[in-house]
């Protein structure tokens, strides 16, 4: 078994409590089903936010899709000038039996274009 890392991001619509849990939820499935996780493959998930996302933590809705005896922590992301706006991102830390090569970094909803170099 490899800790490995697995990130990724999903732009929300608007600082709405129920478009971040939507979004956060659609984020933390796709990242489960695109690398065949279970709950117990993760060890540990940090979420940030962009600084515009302020109605609720990414963490509820993670632990709505099942990781409720994961680890979860909530930061806010550093205020860049022209970055995207209304952004969550996760970073995942799992065990598994492959390599890094393997793992499916996930991007959605407009967050695509953080990440031009993987396919979606």
């Amino acid at each position: 078994m490899a800790m490995l890392a697995i990130r990724g991001a999903v732009q929300v619509p608007a600082d709405d409590r129920a478009q971040i849990v939507e979004a956060t939820v659609e984020l933390v499935t796709e990242i489960m089903t695109r690398n065949d996780l279970t709950s117990d493959d993760v060890v540990s998930v940090l979420f940030t936010t962009t600084p515009d996302l302020t109605a609720e933590f990414p963490a509820l809705a993670a632990r709505k899709s099942g990781l409720d005896d994961v680890p979860l922590l909530c930061a806010s992301e550093i205020a860049v000038p022209g970055a995207m706006p209304r952004v969550v991102r996760l970073l995942a830390h799992v065990d598994v039996d492959r390599s890094r090569t393997e793992i499916r970094h996930v991007y959605l909803g407009g967050a695509e274009a953080l990440r031009p170099d993987l396919e979606h």
